[in-house]
């Protein structure tokens, strides 16, 4: 890898983990989103009223996960009990409604806290509701008709401040609990309007519905910003024996479908993830620099020639064919002698032998020997193996 790849990969490692640092270490926006559940402590989070919900009323609470209609069917409740429903919306369809209107009748309660009810509960207890939505928040300062729970000075709702009231209603049947003054911040001007409806029981054979429309009075931010007082004055129409706490029908109930899901849920197994991945496509291209692409082998070309001379020489060995075999090593050594020295081999005298000992760099006595076996060979007619022998030792030391 040369150096300008090195520099940008290393640039690029350093980057990435500052970028995590910062992000780390960056402040976290609060998150004002609807939340209500048991475990958010963000401030729409329902933690602190689930924490100070069974020391309020000195009850156990029970903190119910599954659909209220499936709960309802198979738990074996008693009398004096209350199921608790709050959050952002509760859209309830007529199998919950029936179940829950049931679980009332013998004598428990329901309360529900939400900014929406849906059209099934409403239309089954005669109810009706409006909204006031405008650009911006809203300010909502909410009271209880009861002198007893009366606040001298109520408080201010004005987060994430969409007002819900009752206008219609059963008068026969509901009575009105508590109402609210809403301040809303059109574009131009503010329209203030008094004593909007917000806080209702209705009696369902010998217990009773409670509806509400002012959840963010049970969000951890209101309880710890002076609405707690409110909150309790709420909470004072109630006398349970044993609490039902939903914790299904919530914005921010979390669905883990998967193990990924959980990991990127988590912050720090989060960051570890992409740490991880980080690591690997690095490493993958680093690696992918360094790697060469292999080279295919290449078998060397097969040297037939030098087969058939090894077959040949030991056809003539075979058959003890030493003058030819000799004769042919004699030959080969002059035609050696004669490309790589270029020295005439005509006449293998005194200046020959000379000459080829320089040559070649073997001793002059070597070399002299070597020729006179030579000539002796060449001399005779009939030859031995000994003398093949000799010549070939001869013929090895001259080469080495």
């Amino acid at each position: 890898m040369d150096k300008r790849s090195k520099r940008i990969l290393i640039a690029f490692g350093v980057a990435l983990v500052v970028l995590m640092i910062v992000e780390i270490m960056r402040p976290k926006p609060l998150d004002w989103s609807p939340n209500y559940t048991t475990t958010a402590k963000t401030p729409l989070g329902g933690h602190i009223a689930y924490e100070e919900l069974s020391d309020f009323f000195d009850a156990p609470v029970k903190r119910v996960t599954e659909d209220p209609f499936e709960f309802l069917q198979r738990e074996d409740y008693g009398t004096g009990e209350l199921y608790f429903f709050v959050n952002a919306y509760l859209r309830l369809d007529e199998n919950q409604v029936e179940r829950l209107l049931k679980f009332a009748e013998v004598g428990n309660t329901v309360f529900l806290s939400s900014n929406t009810f849906g059209e099934v509960i409403l239309d089954t207890l005669k109810l009706d509701t409006d909204r006031d939505y405008t650009f911006r928040e809203a300010e909502a300062r909410p009271q209880l008709y009861n002198p007893a729970l009366a606040l001298k000075e109520p408080p201010l709702f004005q987060k994430t401040m969409i007002p819900t009231y009752f206008v219609e209603m059963d008068t026969l049947q509901t009575t009105v609990l508590g109402a609210m003054d809403v301040l809303n911040k059109k574009l131009v001007n503010e329209e203030r309007r008094e004593d909007l409806l917000n806080y209702v029981r209705i009696p369902v054979g010998k217990g009773h519905v409670y509806l509400h429309t002012l959840p963010q009075a049970f969000s951890n931010y209101y309880l710890l910003d002076g609405a707690s007082d409110y909150t309790a004055g709420v909470l004072s129409y109630l006398e349970p024996s044993k609490i039902y706490w939903d914790e299904h029908i919530k914005s921010g109930r979390i669905f883990i479908g998967s193990p990924l899901r959980y990991v990127l849920n988590q912050k720090g197994l989060r960051w570890a993830y992409y740490l991880a991945i980080g690591g690997l496509l690095l490493f993958v291209l680093v690696r992918a620099k360094r790697e060469q692409r292999m080279i295919p082998l290449v078998e060397p070309l097969r040297n037939d020639s030098k087969d058939f001379t090894a077959t040949i020489g030991n056809l003539h060995f075979q058959y003890k064919n030493y003058s030819n075999i000799i004769a042919k090593r004699i030959t080969y050594f002059l035609e050696r002698i004669r490309s790589d020295y270029y020295l005439n081999t005509e006449n293998l005298n005194e200046d020959f032998i000379v000459r080829l000992a320089s040559k070649s760099g073997n001793p002059k006595e070597e070399t002299e020997k070597l020729i006179q076996l030579i000539n002796a060979l060449r001399g005779k007619s009939i030859h031995s193996e000994s003398d093949l022998i000799r010549l070939n030792k001869a013929l090895e030391k001259f080469y080495k």
